[in-house]
């Protein structure tokens, strides 16, 4: 039954509760009922608000990159670029289509916000290999998983004792290795099955990285180490010391057995993963060196610090390439786009979002309120389509590419567009209550009340005079109308009426007296009446 009635000997039950047959009206109709106050489907209990989940959806995406590939094999020849208009949303394509124009692929666009049914601080976040799942990390050492299309909370694991500080999965996508604030390192399959656990550092682990073959993986701790482990033994190979404090960040280049890491005494070291020597050290921030990140290509290294700078480095000169100042406070977390090679997110200390190129100084766009604290870590969908941002008030939010023709006008990106006034900005950015129908009531057109008692119990009291006492202090209020006759047309004052059923449907009319069909009429004529009757 679609809305759960299930009949009994006595009567319909309704989650539990009997319910008598309707006596009014002499017969067992359950449909004259009164509103029920929670529907089921399917032996499940339904909403009793409806809830709207934000979906992005890349299939339709793909398909149509699918077609365009093989009628549009040179770039020159596909057809001129997407304008800003609603009728150019069938147009688009993932960001792999448009190569050479990075700024399509700009996640302003909020799509969701989830979060944890315990609140709490979130670490960590990563996206599974194929992209159907968000992998989160909090401060209660459980693992969080999330659908990756409708956003929607999957399964929860406790996977560690203490706060998960590091997740990273291999290139060959099979394996996962995850670090706490113990300093313990586990290893998981991709069924989130455990399958070793050891401890790896005496401290906090901040980071781990695979080495590109996925036989070997590097990890850095508060101790002001840096450990290279054989993956297949889940032994050390051997131990990098050369910083004096907290090695906040650890990379392993995508080609060479070249490590990268940045410590909290601000400076950043290449080391020879093989022979375990430090091959340079840069000085370029003034403070704490929180993130370190090798570009695909091998030559840029990306590094983001508390002096609220973030730094580009290119290998081939060992020298500072560009420095990138727009964060009002520490840049925690970096990450370098899967699919354009010049464009990178950073998340700030104040809960900021900004979007950079590696050609330009300054950011292409800016999110100051993306979060209320600190964003600590953020992550590309493998398709570079979707940004994940994991941060300390307890959410995770996912931003999407803005569809052609939006204007932009939320609480987002409002205060970017030029000639908004500060009333607009206001409006905008300020917290409305979600409301699913009528005011006061919580509820949407269609759905069932809640505020009527089951069948046989009473409801509220009507309202009446107030109870005897003696009256308020005070002058007497002037004087009131005298009582006369209520006016005409308006029924005399009295108690409400009672609560009656809805009434039954009205009977059908009378069919229509039989009619002589033609032939019988002039049968009738010519003799008369016939012998049946």
């Amino acid at each position: 039954c679609a809305w759960g009635v299930e009949e009994e000997s006595v009567g319909l039950r309704y989650h539990g509760a009997p319910m008598a047959y309707n006596q009014d009206y002499g017969h067992d109709n359950y449909y004259f009922r009164e509103p029920l106050k929670q529907a089921v489907y399917n032996g499940k209990r339904m909403r009793e608000k409806p809830v709207v989940r934000s979906t992005v959806d890349v299939t339709s995406s793909i398909v149509r990159h699918l077609q365009n590939r093989i009628y549009f094999r040179r770039v020159r020849d596909k057809p001129s670029d997407v304008f800003p208009e609603v009728h150019y949303v069938k147009d688009l394509e993932p960001p792999i289509a448009w190569t050479d124009n990075p700024l399509t692929s700009l996640a302003t666009h909020f799509v969701h916000q989830s979060t944890n049914k315990e609140r709490c601080p979130v670490f960590v976040c990563t996206w599974t290999p194929e992209g159907r799942r968000m992998v989160t990390g909090v401060s209660t050492g459980e693992f969080t998983l999330w659908n990756g299309v409708q956003f929607n909370f999957e399964t929860l694991l406790q996977a560690h004792n203490s706060a998960v500080r590091s997740i990273i999965w291999s290139h060959n996508a099979q394996w996962m290795v995850s670090g706490d604030h113990g300093g313990y390192i586990k290893y998981w399959q991709s069924n989130m099955g455990n399958v070793m656990e050891f401890e790896g550092h005496r401290e906090p682990v901040r980071g781990i990285s695979f080495s590109p073959t996925d036989s070997k993986f590097a990890s850095c701790s508060d101790d002001s180490t840096v450990k290279v482990w054989d993956f297949g033994r889940w032994q050390t190979e051997r131990t990098l010391t050369g910083h004096g404090w907290d090695v906040k960040s650890v990379d392993w280049h995508p080609q060479y057995s070249v490590l990268a890491t940045g410590s909290k005494d601000n400076l950043i070291k290449l080391w020879d993963a093989k022979s375990g020597k430090n091959l340079t050290t840069l000085h370029a921030h003034k403070n704490t060196i929180l993130n370190v990140e090798w570009n695909k290509n091998g030559n840029w290294l990306l590094s983001g610090s508390r002096d609220q700078t973030i730094k580009l480095f290119d290998m081939r000169m060992m020298a500072e390439f560009s420095t990138y100042r727009g964060h009002p406070r520490e840049v925690t977390a970096l990450r370098w786009h899967p699919i354009h090679e010049e464009l990178f997110a950073s998340g700030g200390f104040d809960g900021s979002l900004l979007f950079w190129l590696a050609s330009h100084d300054k950011p292409q766009a800016e999110l100051l309120t993306a979060h209320e604290q600190a964003i600590w870590d953020l992550d590309w969908h493998p398709l570079g389509h979707i940004l994940c941002t994991a941060s300390n008030d307890h959410h995770i939010k996912f931003w999407t590419r803005s569809y052609p023709g939006d204007d932009m006008r939320d609480r987002y990106n409002i205060a970017q567009i030029p000639g908004v006034t500060e009333e607009e900005v206001k409006a905008a950015t300020a917290v409305k209550p979600r409301s699913y129908g009528a005011e006061g009531t919580g509820s949407y057109p269609g759905s069932i009340p809640t505020d009527t008692p089951p069948r046989g119990t009473a409801g509220p009291p009507p309202p009446g005079p107030p109870p005897p006492g003696p009256p308020p202090p005070g002058p007497p209020p002037p004087g009131p109308p005298p009582p006369g006759p209520p006016p005409p047309g308006l029924p005399p004052p009295g108690p409400p009426p009672p609560v009656r059923y809805p009434p039954p449907h009205p009977p059908p009319p009378p069919p229509p007296p039989h009619l002589p069909l033609k032939r019988e009429r002039e049968d009738q004529q010519h003799s008369g009446p016939s012998p049946r009757r």
